[in-house]
């Protein structure tokens, strides 16, 4: 990644201008497969990112760090995020869903791991029925401590991009009746707690630290991390009120 950015920029070119350009999905799904499909896995998440991923205001040539240095924002993830809901929609019809599950968890590593705040707002964009899949396969594959930390995030994520914060909770009660025993349930949401307190205390020492730049983003980053918790926990009272009030 990187090393001919030339070629990666008319790769790009070509494939968005002559072969992507259609407004049919059926269309754009078609040839998208034909360009990933022939390859390993690895490859098509580098062509993915190649292709659909943020590139520089500048020369307009592949940005690869962007997703490793800091979180990024939604206009650098919309682009995937819409080819990766392609891939999963039904016109894509040689890919299934563990195949689309695979390539996300490969593009998230390219080039080298992301920043798990980054992996979140992509599954977020990506839509309902992806972000479950995803977060599914984890639990079914008792990935609990994994997927506690990528919640937490998307709690963070929700509260930082303005969506309402009913969703994660709705999406966490969702993943919870993936678990085939109550213990494995409760583990998850001790996990989960457990991942709330040790980012909080890892951002509240950055503050005390004193590591600071121009936006001073380790204090902001505390102070949404906290009100994410907060809106978080609020709707998960808000819902076991109603459900016992209804009782």
């Amino acid at each position: 990644p990187g090393s001919a950015r030339r070629l990666e920029l008319r790769i790009r070119l070509f494939c968005r201008g002559v072969l992507l350009a259609g407004s049919r999905r059926g269309d754009s799904a078609f040839w998208l497969t034909r360009i990933l499909k022939p390859w390993p896995m690895v490859n098509q998440a580098r062509l993915l990112y190649i292709i659909f991923g943020p590139v520089s205001s500048r020369d307009g040539h592949v940005v690869w760090q962007k997703m490793i240095e800091g979180p990024t924002d939604e206009s650098s993830l919309k682009g995937l995020a819409d080819a990766i809901k392609l891939l999963y929609g039904t016109e894509a019809r040689e890919w299934t869903a563990d195949d689309v599950i695979s390539l996300v968890d490969e593009l998230s590593v390219v080039p080298q791991e992301w920043l798990m705040e980054n992996n979140a707002r992509l599954l977020l964009l990506s839509g309902n029925s992806i972000c479950f899949t995803f977060l599914a396969s984890k639990a079914v594959n008792g990935r609990a401590v994994e997927l506690a930390r990528l919640m937490v995030f998307m709690v963070l994520v929700c509260e930082k991009d303005l969506y309402c914060m009913d969703w994660a909770v709705k999406m966490m009660h969702k993943v919870c009746k993936v678990f085939s025993t109550p213990w494995e349930r409760n583990n998850f949401l001790q996990c989960l707690e457990t991942a709330f307190a040790r980012m909080l205390m890892d951002m509240l020492q950055a503050v005390l630290a004193g590591e600071r730049d121009e936006e001073d983003s380790s204090f902001l980053n505390l102070f949404h991390l906290m009100n994410a918790q907060a809106n978080f926990h609020k709707e998960i009272l808000y819902m076991a009120m109603g459900n016992s009030s209804s009782t």
